[in-house]
């Protein structure tokens, strides 16, 4: 089974880069000091504990009545969520945001709630991004690089960021580098 991805239509295509519009979308974030390395596998944790069942209902209140004088007792429940691709990297303000995409059959009021509160979540409405895809391991510097190349290729094409730049990830940490596939991600406009 296929890993689910965010959905989007693709607007415009040249080589590696590409301009696609994105649907709405829910994601499950948390914010990271340290470097890109170390706030990426802290990130990660925290999420995937989120997904992977660190999290209850938002029903699991401690009791229900049920027609006219049955009580029933609702426990919260802990619920997995499927991983989805990519995990995303941007830097806001000195810290690392990672945020893993929801699949799409959730609504901010259908997810479960995290039980880590450093876990949020958030809507992001529909937005136009640029992007560029290359393989390989990311370090900073190479995201440095390739974020430069993508923003040489927006102004070609007069498309001016509105947002940080993100660092796409889709693949597992024991795949091959060059069989990796990353992106830089710029909302614009």
């Amino acid at each position: 089974m296929a890993t689910e991805e965010p959905r989007y239509e693709s607007l415009l295509q040249d080589g590696e880069f590409s301009l696609r519009l994105y649907a709405p979308r829910v994601v499950a974030e948390t914010e990271v000091a340290g470097t890109l390395e170390e706030a990426s596998s802290t990130g990660f944790r925290r999420i995937a504990g989120y997904i992977f069942g660190r999290n209850h209902s938002r029903s699991g209140q401690a009791s229900e009545r049920i027609a006219m004088t049955a009580p029933v007792t609702v426990e919260a429940q802990p619920q997995k969520i499927a991983m989805t691709a990519p995990v995303s990297v941007e830097q806001v303000e000195g810290r690392w945001r990672i945020e893993f995409v929801m699949p799409a059959r959730y609504t901010l009021a259908t997810l479960p709630l995290p039980e880590d509160a450093s876990v949020t979540l958030r809507e992001v409405p529909a937005q136009k991004i640029a992007v560029i895809r290359f393989s390989g391991l990311v370090g900073a510097a190479k995201m440095r690089e390739q974020t430069a190349r993508l923003r040489a290729w927006m102004v070609q094409r007069g498309l001016a960021a509105t947002a940080a730049p993100q660092l796409a990830r889709y693949n597992p940490p024991w795949t091959l580098p060059f069989l990796r596939r990353n992106e830089i991600l710029i909302p614009c406009q």
